[in-house]
């Protein structure tokens, strides 16, 4: 678990020096022009959704161990190609590559930490790895900021450099990890999984895990999917936020992500899921609310500023109590041996929010600014009433995991975990 930490971090990090500039990089430093830079972003989403229905067919099969070397080794040359491509179409076959990795790295680290994590010990797992995604994108930025210089290309190919070598030393630290092995083929043969798309067909089965995926693509779509687009073309047009202002803002997130996550985490630990998922819908909700008082402008510049930084920290603040909620719950309803098909199909419903947020979120920020706040209290709030009709379907062990691990050894005498989940 501290060799999967310890690569989460170092990817993180290694995303965090070339992610700010990317945009910069191909549109004014490459000199291809705007239109490529949003290919280029485009491109990303799109490979993502190409690759990842299969990357959980592939996770039961092979392991989500040789899914992630495969993907890290896709990531890396898809980096360092983007250093040194000077045309549009080695840029776009560059981005494509490490799209794709990126994309898959995401549910198979998710299955290795399934793997190698009990269910008391995984809320914080997940805790953890959020933490040090968050902390490695955040130092990658800052040091990033330093070494580029768009009047030198050659800053920005060490940059990418930097990166695939990040990739690979994560290659090297992954390839010594020895995981139980329960999301291969074996585990899933024991449920009648080895069949091809008959994980599909379980989940889709599945309504719990299905309204999960609802509430998901909900969540996604309100606050990753609006930060680069909606939010930020809100903040610039009607709050009259500056562009340099919009860096402290998403410095402001991290950092309460970072300061928050342990802080919150036992109140989370001894909560229902579901009723913190839906707090955190009414936090985000304060959060829009706060972001459209800071465009009426009535304190001044200043007071707008502040108001809207806090906006982000707030959304912080929902992201560091989701983090050891939503992974968790994913991982404790996938049947043995489908934790990576999964933890693929929530990855690919993140993916389609964060592909249609800001394609939404963007055009109607830029025409109607009061209604896209409006819209989006209302889609937070959504995400509150989504939550507490989720935990319906949710037996109590898997909505408060922490009452079955204290029923299940009372005073050191062990009870049977199925009278006590037949008593719950």
């Amino acid at each position: 678990m501290r060799r999967i930490h310890v690569g989460n971090a170092l990817s993180a990090f290694g995303l965090g020096f070339t992610v700010p500039y990317l945009y910069v990089y191909v549109a004014q430093v490459r000199g291809l022009g705007s239109m490529t830079a949003g290919l280029v972003l485009a491109v990303f989403a799109v490979a993502a959704l190409i690759v990842l229905p299969f990357a959980g067919r592939a996770i039961v099969r092979r392991g989500p161990l040789t899914v992630l070397l495969t993907a890290l080794v896709l990531a890396a040359i898809g980096a360092m190609g983007l250093g040194l491509a000077a045309d549009a179409p080695a840029v776009l076959t560059a981005a494509a590559l490490l799209g794709a990795g990126q994309a898959v790295m995401q549910p198979a680290l998710a299955t290795m930490i399934v793997d190698c994590s009990a269910a008391d010990t995984r809320s914080r797992a997940f805790a953890m790895q959020f933490f040090l995604q968050n902390l490695g994108l955040g130092i990658g930025g800052l040091i990033g900021g330093h070494l580029v210089d768009p009047s030198r290309v050659s800053s920005f190919t060490l940059l990418f450099a930097i990166e695939a070598g990040m990739f690979l030393v994560l290659t090297a630290v992954m390839a010594t990890v020895r995981t139980p092995g329960v999301s291969r083929v074996a585990g899933a043969q024991a449920d009648g999984a080895q069949g091809p798309g008959s994980g599909l067909r379980v989940l889709l089965g599945d309504r719990a895990m299905v309204r999960l995926g609802v509430l998901g693509f909900v969540m996604f779509f309100a606050c990753y999917g609006q930060f680069e687009s909606g939010l930020s073309a809100y903040g610039v047009e009607a709050a009259g936020i500056s562009t340099s202002t919009l860096g402290t803002c998403l410095a402001a997130n991290t950092l309460m992500i970072v300061v928050a996550q342990f802080a919150v985490l036992n109140v989370v630990e001894r909560s229902s899921r579901t009723r913190v998922i839906a707090v955190v819908g009414l936090i985000w909700a304060v959060a829009w609310l706060v972001a459209g008082y800071a465009g009426l402008g009535d304190g001044g510049r200043a007071v707008s500023t502040a108001a809207f930084v806090s906006t982000y920290a707030l959304f912080g603040l929902g992201e560091a109590m989701l983090s050891p909620t939503v992974a968790p719950l994913v991982a404790d309803l996938a049947p043995a041996g489908l934790a990576g098909p999964y933890n693929s199909a929530f990855a690919l419903v993140k993916q389609l929010a964060l592909a249609l947020g800001p394609a939404v979120g963007g055009p109607l920020a830029a025409a109607a600014p009061g209604p896209y706040i409006v819209t989006f209290v209302l889609v937070s709030l959504g995400i509150s009433v989504l939550a507490l009709r989720l935990g319906r379907r949710l037996t109590p062990v898997q909505d408060r995991p922490w009452r079955g691990r204290n029923r299940v050894v009372a005073r050191g005498v062990a009870v049977d975990p199925g009278a006590v989940a037949a008593e719950a």
